[in-house]
This record gives structure tokens, sequence and C-alpha cells, in this order.
């Protein structure tokens, strides 16, 4: 048996046990989840030939994550989905330890497929491999009809990136402008190259994306890197960029921020940089694209969300989805472990530039989740745990608190602060997360059984959050709005 053979086997050994697993109260209606085990970061998103592909980052053997693989789901109306067989496994010398991060570019119905391989070597490095032992391999794939793949291709090992970096490296983003291919990753640079790895390395690396252009997405040449004129961070993991209605955007989740009370609560962070110019600009192409980090928005302020990708469907939407979860948090999913899997994905949401930000909304489709509208003022007693509120007319401070007994969850607007709460056993360690906003006009809450996605302002700001109440009660509550509207939801339908 081959080392693809047995991945594949333990993948088949833990997915009989999914109807076990879907048995946990917490599973979620309305999110993409991995079957079992675990699931982070979303990738190679793209609609081909009609069909909306999510590959994802898969551990099936483990809730807390070990080997990464791709898993894949599809659909044609992101309603019905369906679970296709893992993508990608960990079985090649250049990807033997995950087949990590990457994204999709679609051209001459081709699906051409890049991710990171990474490879931790033997030896006697550092302790977390930053400076040497790991190799960060960008693979290519290609496919004809996004079932069946082609062998893998190693098109840059990190012999092809600059000398100055680090050995991360990773999460390869590619789009074409005229006839050349450009592709964005995630790099952390070293100050000081030649100086030695210093004890406090994290405060004197620097998070930068680095750029390369090719004539034929097989052969890379390095053509600059583009960062902030300050430190902003010592990694930027999962680059993404694009162009919305003349806009440049250059999305990113820096690590190493500074935390404040209204910024950066996260352990790591994912937001854009509106940019002045293109990031390529075709009379140069050495052109030097400075980032403002006072023009960085942060895509989520929620507990549980990193590592977003965008991607544009064959309608010209502009369409996020993140990971919901995060890494070396201080809080934790310990019910949902017990149970056999751990994370989700976002609702998919699309992005709309207005005066000057970016919103996001759910997608369109996902109202026909709805059933019939039920209009409330003040309390009322949900006898299902998968619904929608919206509340508009806001007229005065405004609160909005969904519990089960003792345990709740809570968005309270008072003198220009939000701030979302979540009691001491539902968080499992989440607290509190607050936003500075100059006026509240609507909020639309997506609750889905442990999940709760908000949307602030039309989508201005969002909140994602898990949250594990101890019954199937729902007591919900709303404040300083003159009516509130609710919808119960059916689920997503997920074959298999």
């Amino acid at each position: 048996m081959d080392l693809r053979e047995y991945l594949e086997e333990k993948t088949k050994e833990a997915e009989s046990r999914q109807e076990i697993v879907d048995q946990d109260s917490n599973r979620l209606a309305l999110h993409l989840m991995p079957p079992v085990g675990w699931i982070n970061d979303p990738n190679g998103l793209c609609q081909f030939h009609g069909v909306y592909h999510v590959f994802y980052q898969y551990s099936p053997i483990d809730p807390n994550g070990s080997f990464k693989a791709w898993g894949h789901y599809t659909s044609e109306d992101q309603i019905n989905w369906k679970k296709l067989p893992t993508a990608f496994y960990p079985d090649e010398e250049f990807d033997k330890d995950g087949v990590y991060s990457g994204s999709a570019f679609i051209e001459n119905d081709r699906m051409y497929l890049f991710y990171t391989g990474n490879v931790k070597q033997p030896g006697d490095h550092d302790e977390d491999l930053t400076y040497s032992g790991r190799e960060a391999n960008t693979v290519l794939v290609t496919s004809e009809d996004g079932i069946n793949f082609s062998k893998k291709q190693l098109v840059m090992t990190n012999a092809d990136y600059p000398a100055e970096y680090t050995c991360h490296i990773r999460d390869p983003k590619v789009w074409k402008t005229g006839d050349t291919y450009y592709m964005i990753q995630g790099g952390r640079k070293m100050t000081n190259p030649t100086g030695g790895i210093s004890a406090n390395s994290k405060e004197t690396d620097y998070g930068t994306v680095l750029l390369f252009e090719s004539a034929d997405l097989v052969h890379w040449s390095f053509l600059k890197d583009v960062t902030t004129d300050e430190r902003f961070g010592y990694m930027w993991e999962c680059p993404d960029y694009f162009v919305i209605d003349g806009q440049p955007v250059l999305s990113v989740s820096p690590q190493g921020l500074e935390h404040e009370e209204y910024r950066y609560q996260n352990v790591y962070q994912s937001g854009y940089f509106l940019l002045d110019d293109e990031i390529i600009s075709p009379q140069d192409k050495h052109n030097t694209v400075v980032p403002d980090p006072e023009k960085f928005h942060e895509w989520d302020y929620g507990f549980d969300f990193y590592a977003p990708q965008t991607f544009c469907d064959e309608s010209g939407r502009r369409i996020i989805i993140g990971w919901a979860g995060i890494g070396d948090a201080d809080y934790d999913n310990a019910s949902a472990v017990a149970a056999g899997w751990q994370h989700s994905l976002t609702l998919p949401r699309q992005i709309i530039r207005q005066d000057g930000r970016l919103l996001q909304k759910p997608l369109a489709e996902l109202e026909n989740l709805r059933k019939d509208q039920i209009s409330f003022e003040g309390v009322y007693n949900a006898d299902q745990t998968v619904f929608e509120i919206e509340a508009e007319q806001i007229y005065a401070d405004c609160m909005v608190k969904i519990s089960s007994g003792q345990e709740s969850f809570c968005l309270n607007y008072e003198m220009g602060i939000l701030d979302f709460s979540i009691s001491e056993k539902a968080g499992c360690g989440r607290k509190s997360r607050k936003i500075q906003l100059d006026e509240l006009k609507s909020i639309r809450l997506i609750v889905d059984n442990s999940m709760v996605e908000i949307y602030i302002n039309d989508g201005e700001y969002v909140i994602t959050s898990r949250f594990y109440f101890p019954d199937r009660r729902r007591k919900i509550e709303v404040k300083g709005a003159r009516e509130a509207k609710l919808w119960y939801l059916d689920g997503l339908k997920v074959t298999r």
C-alpha cells in the first residue's frame, strides 16, 4: 500500500463515523463543515462550468488537526452541496507534511490549482522552522472537469524565493493582466538577514507579499515584494488581490499586530488595504505600491474568522469565504472536539464597494432558505435553533440578546460603542469584542445552532462567533428597534 492509498484508507475509516458525529447538537445547518475531524482555510474557490467549487484544509482523522489534505465540496446553487472525495493528500516528497493553502485560476476551460506543499526537514533547526528546516514548495495541479486532477507539478521551491526571506512563504493566489500571469504569496521577511537570528525575531521580522510573474503558469520569476513603510506584523498569510469597481484591494491575514481596544482584538487578524494604485502597472512593473495601515480594514470583528479568500463567479460577483475559526486562540471548542469535529467555513458573502468601504452581504441565494416571516417587538421565544433576525429603524441605544437558560450572547450599542459579549460557559473562553460606530442603522443576525454571523449597517462590519448553549431553548430580546423580523431557516442540503 503506497502513501496515498494509506491516507485514503484512513480517511474512509474516519468518515465512516460521520453519522455518529452528526448527532452532535452543535453541528451546523447553514455552514460547510468537515464531515469529521478538522477544517480550516478555504482554498481553490471558483465557479467552473457553472459549478461552484470549495476546497478546504481538511484533517479527517483528528479534530485538533494533523495531516493536512484538501477536501472538496461542489454546488450549482449555493444551497445543494455535494461532498466529493478528498482532492489532494500529502503524498509526495514536496508536500509530505501538508497540502497547505492555495487558490484556483480558470482559463480556456481548464482549472489551475496552486498550493503550498509543506515539508519539515529533519535535523537541528530553530523551534518553529522559521529560518531553516522548512520547505515551502509551490505546486500546480490542473483539471478539465473540476473532479479529475492531473499529476502534481512542482513549480517553485525555496531556491526561487529571495534570500532575505524566512522559510515562511505560502498561500499562492494567481491572476492574469494582459498577457502576463501574476502570483502573490504571503511572506515573513528578515529585517537583517545577515545579522543572525535574534530571540525577539517576531518583533523584528515583518510581513509582506511577494509578487511573481510568468508567461505560462509554470515558470515563475520573482518581481518585487509589497509591504508597508513601517512594520505591520511579522507575517502576512493568505494574501489576495482584486480590483472592484476600479478600486485595487490587497487582502492579507497579518500576524503580530498589537492589540487595541477596538481593533486587532484577536490573536491574528484578517483584513484588506485599499490601495492607491494597482499592484501592477502596465507602464512600470516595478512601481512601488505601498499599502497604508490607515486604509487597512478588518474583514470581521468576531472571535472566529481567519484566512479568507475571494473569487469572482460567472455572474461577476466578488464572493468571500473565510475560516470560521482561528489558530492559537485562548478559547476553544471543547464540546465539538469531544464529538469528533471542529470548525467550519463562513457563509459565502458578496463584496460590494460603497462609500469608500467594502460591504459584505450573505449571498442572495441564502434567502431561499427562509420560511414565513415573523414580526415581533420586545421578546420572542424561538422553538427552533436556526433562524435569521433583522432589526432596522433603530431609534435609540439598542440591544439584541439571545439566551438559553443562564447562558447568552448579547449585542449592545451605547454611546457609539458596539459590544458583542458571550457568557462564560457559552463562550468557552470567548468574552467580548468591541467596535466604534458613528451610527447604528441596522442589524442582521444569522444564527446556526452554535454559530452566529452578525452584519452591522448592511455589512459595513461583521462579527462571526461560535457559542455553546446547554439546550435548544432560544429566548430572543430586542430593544431600541421599532420592529424585529425573524425567519426560521432551512439548512443546506449536503450529499455524499
